[in-house]
């Protein structure tokens, strides 16, 4: 389990748009994320600079914990 801060989530929107990305370089990822943290947790075969890029390219600033 990867655990990223996420600075720049606000709403449901931003919740969708960070799992969609992640999901869309690998379906199998599992993502959770809680808004009031910040925070981010993938179970992915992803690498965490992979997943910071993905949460980047939807315009959001992403550092690992």
């Amino acid at each position: 389990m990867q655990v990223f801060n996420v600075q720049g989530m606000t709403c449901g929107h931003c919740v969708r748009a960070v799992t969609n990305a992640i999901k869309g370089e690998d379906p199998a990822a599992d993502v959770q994320i809680d808004l009031a943290k910040g925070e981010v947790r993938v179970q992915s075969e992803l690498a965490s600079e992979q997943v910071i890029g993905l949460i980047e390219e939807e315009g959001y600033t992403a550092k690992t914990v």
